[in-house]
């Protein structure tokens, strides 16, 4: 029989697998826009703490079962690899089932179709018909015959389904309206969002040009690719800045600009690196960049509602 030390280690070890395939260094991508929606909804009344925390998990369980679905397919065409970088791994390196990704993943969407459901009875049904399609979204992202991981509208519908639509859900479900200022509010984060997908394909340039796939970063070169992530952040921070000086605004929201040093870092990153290996610290940077502007935004806006 097994014994308990060697259990523990395998169980042990079956948990940094499955924290792997959630591909943790993107989740921010969820949780930074329910944070900024609800903050928000905090000037206009009081914040249903229940409501946040099912929207936080939802986002997160659709956006693990959206990299679980990527891992899956991915897999599935070929394209992944046991030399391939930036992948959970668990099929080609560890020898996980495919079909138990595929379970984890509609498992994952159940789960978030439960807390849609208690969502959608507290605010609006209308919104199941928004969730529905986002969930489509997210499962043909890189499923389906036409997958949209494969075209140069990856980072579009990231940015929008888990930037914009994100905070506007989150702000909706606490005050069932939608204004100017938070969608305004939604478009940085929108960005964000779709330059970590960027920061990905371009990364991936060579595996996914081997793999038959046409992505923005693929059409654009490396250099201009990464060029255009650097004016995705330029227009992030300008953003934050416009909304400020035409006073939609709060002055605090000024505390974005602590996080520039990462952006830079992750386009002097992908400058100096068009090897796959060597642009961890670049990804990292863009991701970060996304996590501490998101931060700094709620940080912002939340002393603004206290002063």
């Amino acid at each position: 029989m097994m014994d308990q030390q060697t259990m523990g280690k395998e169980n042990k070890n079956l948990g940094k697998l499955l924290w792997q395939l959630t591909r943790p260094h993107t989740l921010t991508a969820s949780f930074i826009p329910v944070l900024i929606g609800t903050v928000s909804a905090m000037f206009y009344m009081k914040v249903d703490i229940f409501l946040f925390i099912a929207m936080l998990c939802a986002c997160l369980f659709l956006q693990i079962a959206t990299n679980l679905f990527n891992e899956y397919y991915d897999f599935k065409r070929g394209l992944d690899t046991e030399d391939s970088v930036g992948i959970g791994g668990a099929i080609v390196r560890h020898g996980m089932k495919p079909k138990t990704v595929l379970q984890l993943a509609l498992g994952l969407y159940s789960l978030a179709l439960l807390l849609g459901i208690y969502i959608c009875a507290s605010s609006s049904w209308w919104l199941a018909l928004i969730g529905i399609i986002g969930m489509a979204i997210g499962y043909l992202y890189t499923g389906g015959p036409f997958p949209i991981a494969y075209t140069p509208f990856g980072e579009l519908f990231a940015g929008l389904c888990m930037g914009s639509l994100f905070v506007l859900i989150s702000f909706f479900i606490q005050t069932n309206t939608i204004n100017l200022q938070i969608t305004l509010l939604s478009i940085p984060i929108a960005i964000l969002v779709g330059a970590i997908n960027l920061s990905n394909n371009i990364r991936d340039i060579e595996e996914d040009t081997k793999g038959g796939r046409k992505t923005l970063a693929i059409l654009m070169g490396h250099r201009k690719a990464v060029y255009f992530l650097a004016l995705l952040f330029t227009i992030s921070y300008i953003w934050i800045a416009g909304l400020v000086i035409v006073g939609n605004t709060s002055p605090w929201l000024f505390l974005v600009l602590l996080s520039v040093p990462k952006p830079i870092q992750a386009v002097k990153g992908f400058l100096d690196n068009e090897i796959p290996m060597n642009t961890g610290i670049a990804m990292k940077a863009t991701a970060q960049t996304n996590t501490i502007f998101g931060f700094l935004l709620f940080i912002g806006l939340f002393i603004s509602y206290y002063l």
